[in-house]
């Protein structure tokens, strides 16, 4: 069973049955699962959900799938808080915590969403999935569509880094470059829907992904003890995971596990691709798209969200903000946490700590709040500095090196 009652279109509030195969609303917005939440909070309860085990799917009573045999397992676990002691930032606030989602099978945060996705295809019927993406989106596909026995196939820009395309080849789906950026690989996906009749699983254009990524705010308020933080630093490209805690943190109100505060939420971006920064400054509802965009971020290289509206309301309605970073602070801060904590980020991650530090400077955040930054994916997946020392035990004086330190 589940506790779906209906979809919802985002942007006008029309309803849409529940269980039926659905991408966006007849108005292109994405559509909101909504529940039954005063026969879910019945059928739960926190000290209950304490005695479980395992990873997103603790939360069951939360996601629309609807029999048990669906839901998908790679091992899934919450991930962890770790806080920042030793970096220059970190020195300065209060609490300052990193959440994880590296530890999560094939190394980010796009495990949530495609684990959810990918079994409400299988349980709705449908056998070949399609989507376009910037890397770590296409790898969680391809595990968890071979997981159900479901067909794949990935677009993805040229410059796309090789071992997230072997990645994604090796876990199944087939995989394909493209002279372009993602949403250049999107429309060649909406373009294929008729012709080849694989389902659109693109950012937002399913009702589902947002459903997995919500279980970042559960866990949040779980860990806090059902205290959410201060403020919430999200690396922003089509902002699914920020959308989706916004969700999450209103379904535990409407159940009565938190109270009606809300952290601050930041929407973190690279000065080379910030349509949702540009739209927030210029006070708009909607973002432009971005033209000519480039990041060593990837996973926030989207020139445009199909859910800009979304991101920019819940930022604005948090009191939050959003933050571009350059890119040589991206670099500094990934090296920095990196030596000063032993915490290996991913570049969107590291522009996350940038944020905070700019936040910081700029008076939006307070030296006592309690600060989350989302690391998105390990930082193993991306290019490291070069190693280029040598060692001689022979050589004259060789340990002197050592000697002082």
């Amino acid at each position: 069973m589940n506790f779906v009652s209906h979809l919802e279109c985002s942007l006008t509030g029309k309803r849409y049955p529940a269980g039926e195969v659905m991408g966006v609303s007849e108005v292109g917005k994405p559509l909101l699962v909504r529940y039954d939440l005063e026969s879910l909070g019945d059928a739960v309860s926190k000290a209950e959900l304490a005695t479980r085990r395992g990873g997103l799917w603790r939360y069951w009573e939360f996601l629309p799938v609807s029999q048990a045999e669906n839901r998908l397992d790679l091992g899934e676990v919450v991930t962890p808080l770790i806080r920042l002691q030793r970096s220059f930032a970190a020195r300065e606030s209060g609490e300052l915590w990193v959440k994880d989602e590296g530890r999560l099978p094939t190394g980010s945060f796009k495990a949530r969403g495609l684990n959810v996705a990918v079994a409400m295809a299988k349980e709705l019927g449908l056998t070949h999935l399609a989507m376009p993406t910037n890397g770590n989106a296409g790898a969680a596909l391809a595990a968890y569509a071979s997981r159900a026995g479901l067909q794949a196939t990935v677009f993805c820009p040229a410059d796309t880094p090789e071992v997230n395309l072997r990645e994604i080849a090796f876990q199944g789906a087939a995989v394909y470059r493209v002279d372009g950026l993602i949403d250049d690989c999107g429309r060649i996906v909406g373009a294929g829907k008729d012709l080849v009749d694989w389902f659109d699983l693109s950012t937002l254009r399913e009702p589902y992904r947002i459903e997995g990524k919500k279980t970042m705010g559960f866990e949040l308020a779980e860990q806090f003890d059902w205290e959410l933080p201060d403020a919430i630093f999200y690396p922003t490209g089509g902002g699914t995971g920020l959308i989706g805690m916004w969700k999450a943190f209103s379904e535990l109100e409407a159940i009565g596990w938190i109270g009606p505060e809300r952290p601050k939420m930041f929407a973190v971006q690279s000065e080379g691709c910030a349509p949702i920064v540009r739209a927030f400054v210029e006070g708009k509802e909607f973002a432009e798209p971005w033209e000519d965009a480039y990041t060593i971020a990837a996973g926030i290289r989207v020139p445009v969200a199909l859910g800009d509206f979304l991101i920019l309301r819940a930022v604005r309605d948090s009191g939050g903000a959003a933050i571009a970073v350059t890119e040589a602070d991206i670099i500094e801060c990934q090296a920095q946490v990196a030596n000063g904590d032993g915490l290996l980020l991913c570049p969107e991650g590291a522009a996350t700590y940038a944020a905070y530090r700019q936040a910081r400077l700029d008076g939006l955040i307070d030296a006592g709040d309690r600060v989350v930054l989302f690391n998105c994916a390990t930082g193993l997946k991306y290019p490291m500095p070069e190693v280029t020392a040598t060692f001689d035990a022979e050589a004259p004086n060789a340990y002197s090196r050592f000697l002082n330190g």
